[in-house]
């Protein structure tokens, strides 16, 4: 990898949790730069909607403070090989690292044109908990066209679903509490603080 390598995180953040605070803090370990946005999942129901999510996951990068991060919501769409142009046409000497979590990397086979789009970065593959990555699902994306790296970050076990169902409340981030309550966001409103 080079070291003017920049990471490329998007996430439905919806909401954010303290792992994807764990995730952005860890690839600033790995990473000379890291770029995030909230992104629209074309396979999920969201929560919240795009412009509220992308505040919320501001919030997480602002509270972090490290100049080596940033939003840049420009860059979301709902198809990697979107994305992917964007970022080249904003940074074109500096080479790439699409990150995902290991719960996506099987998935990756079904996204649009990934045997286009996997070939314009390096796969930043990172362990989630109860999702293993097997080999043959690496042998896979290598077939098209994929460097896969597996990126060992220890993240928190979270998850923004559990958030939505009213069982993660130790999963958020305490920068959020504020927003949410203020918003009436998934459920949480002033009168349940």
């Amino acid at each position: 990898m080079s070291r003017d390598t920049i990471a490329l995180l998007g996430t439905s953040a919806d909401p954010p949790t303290i792992g994807h605070q764990a995730l952005l803090e860890g690839l600033l370990g790995e990473f000379q730069r890291v770029v995030t946005w909230a992104s629209d999942n074309p396979s999920k129901r969201h929560g919240a909607g795009l412009k509220q999510r992308s505040y919320l996951l501001d919030r997480v990068v602002q509270t972090i403070g490290n100049p080596r991060l940033q939003l840049a919501q420009d860059l979301s769409s709902p198809y990697a090989i979107t994305t992917l142009e964007r970022a080249r046409q904003r940074w074109p000497e500096s080479p790439l690292c699409f990150v995902v979590g290991s719960d996506l990397a099987t998935q990756i086979p079904r996204w649009k044109h990934c045997d286009q789009w996997l070939g314009l970065c390096e796969l930043g593959i990172v362990p989630r908990k109860g999702w293993p990555i097997e080999d043959g699902d690496l042998q896979g994306l290598e077939r098209l066209g994929a460097r896969p790296r597996i990126l060992s970050l220890d993240i928190p076990a979270t998850a923004s679903s559990a958030v939505r169902q009213a069982t993660g409340d130790d999963q958020i981030p305490d920068t959020l509490w504020p927003l949410l309550l203020e918003h009436n966001l998934y459920g949480y409103h002033s009168s349940s603080a």
